[in-house]
């Protein structure tokens, strides 16, 4: 065979001709050996994000990318057990927090490996690490000890898993190459496929306040996910998930811990828990752990009545560093949670303006205030103030008078910056007319 360069690759995409399996293998090798230079990488990256990869190319993109580390390994016994879920991320997402522990309890697996927010919102590794002493950073050996004990754990990524994905990401983010359905795809699933994981449910948001606001182009995304997953041997379906509005009335981190700890308590929002029951039915019917969808959603209604679910997220906190003393409390309906959890110096109530019936509250807008706040970071590595963001006072549909107070500010600072106020002021969006559309589903559509 001829010799391949990085040049001839770069050179062929740029030509928009499909790369060879033999030919994607060598450029992930040279990423993760650093062979090939930062501008060859940028080029390479920006001539496939112009010119497309075709699902052969993506698969193998994807699994040269999982085997670029780790694959994790797991008793042989927790075969037909192991279970992930993946967000495409929105706003005011908790849905791992909540899910995670009510699959656990239900006799799952759950190696969920998250990451860290970059932007207007925290991810989800940063909402847990608001909790006291709560640790991230394990390796798979430890992962095997929690699973073994508790059924869940949420962690992050190790140096040794999928480490080519860290070095294109990296380049993605400051090439303008992030958006490509290829790149993403590739990007998720290979990570989620070093997992090791039986079966694989994938949220993909669409909307205002997701990355995909199109319809069409989250479909497109799904598809190819869902294709190279069950290509690589993990049973997979997409759910396509509405993010215009954002998801419960928590946003912020320690904000959204305490709504995901309702949630286990059977009094979270509504769409908060349609959307973890919907998830949640998928894996464990496919799972075999129940015959329908119906009856999966059932079991986890139950094992949250029960306190099963909130027994594994008390368990799941304990073994990943947060103190007896610590959990106990956060998990105790008595308990004033603001005496454990990071809070915001100051709360105001903004009211609004307008009397009617609430058409939109625009999740993208409410998002960008929620950072300017400090709940996000514009770059990796920025410090992130858990206890400050926006609970919401109403819902979509609501009835609502001029004067009352639609969201809650929590902030540090003495006042309000004038840009959060003139973000939040154009989210919420009221009409005369009252709505007729609304069906209490952000679920659009199912993936397979």
């Amino acid at each position: 065979m001829a010799t391949i360069s990085i040049l001839d690759l770069i050179l062929k995409k740029k030509q928009g001709k499909a790369l060879s399996k033999e030919e994607i293998e060598y450029f992930v090798q040279g990423v993760v050996d650093d062979a090939i230079a930062k501008e060859q990488l940028g080029s390479m990256l920006m001539a496939t994000a112009l010119k497309g990869l075709d699902d052969f190319e993506t698969t193998c993109l994807t699994r040269a990318m999982m085997n670029s580390g780790e694959v994790m390994s797991w008793p042989e016994s927790w075969r037909g057990k192991i279970v992930d879920k993946h967000s495409t991320g929105g706003v005011g997402d908790k849905i791992s927090l909540v899910l995670a522990p009510i699959l656990a309890s239900c006799g799952m697996k759950v190696p969920m490996v998250s990451g860290r927010g970059l932007g207007h919102t925290g991810g989800t590794l940063d909402k847990l690490e608001s909790i006291p002493g709560f640790s991230v950073t394990f390796n798979t050996a430890a992962m095997t000890k929690i699973l073994e004990e508790v059924g869940c754990c949420i962690v992050g990524q190790t140096e040794t898993l999928v480490p080519a994905d860290k070095k294109i990401y990296a380049t993605r983010d400051v090439t303008g190459t992030v958006e490509s359905v290829g790149l993403i795809s590739a990007s998720i699933v290979s990570k989620k496929a070093a997992e090791n994981l039986d079966f694989l449910i994938l949220d993909v948001k669409c909307g205002k306040g997701a990355s995909t606001n199109s319809k069409e182009d989250a479909l497109v995304l799904g598809a190819r996910m869902v294709n190279i997953a069950n290509g690589l041997g993990i049973n997979t379906v997409a759910l396509l998930t509405e993010m215009n509005n954002p998801i419960g009335k928590a946003i912020g981190n320690s904000l959204e811990v305490a709504e995901s700890i309702q949630c286990l308590l059977d009094k979270g929002p509504s769409d908060v828990m349609e959307l973890v029951y919907q998830l949640g039915g998928q894996l464990l019917s496919r799972a075999g752990v129940t015959e329908t969808i119906e009856k999966s959603h059932s079991l986890m209604e139950a094992r949250v009545r029960d306190g099963a679910a909130m027994d594994c997220f008390r368990k799941m906190i304990v073994a990943q560093g947060a103190t007896e003393d610590t959990a106990k409390r956060l998990c105790d309906p008595e308990t004033d949670i603001w005496t454990i959890l990071p809070k915001s110096k100051h709360v105001t109530g903004l009211k609004s303006e307008d009397k009617g019936f609430i058409h939109e509250i625009d999740s993208k807008l409410c998002a960008v205030a929620s950072g300017k706040l400090g709940a996000g970071r514009s770059k990796s590595g920025d410090a992130i103030q858990f206890g400050v963001g926006l609970i919401l006072q109403v819902c979509v549909g609501d009835t609502i008078d001029k004067g009352d107070i639609w969201v809650n500010i929590h902030h540090d600072s003495d006042t309000i910056p004038a840009e959060v106020l003139s973000l939040l002021e154009k989210a919420l969006v009221v009409s005369d007319q009252k709505l007729t559309n609304i069906n209490g589903s952000r679920v659009m559509k199912v993936i397979t």
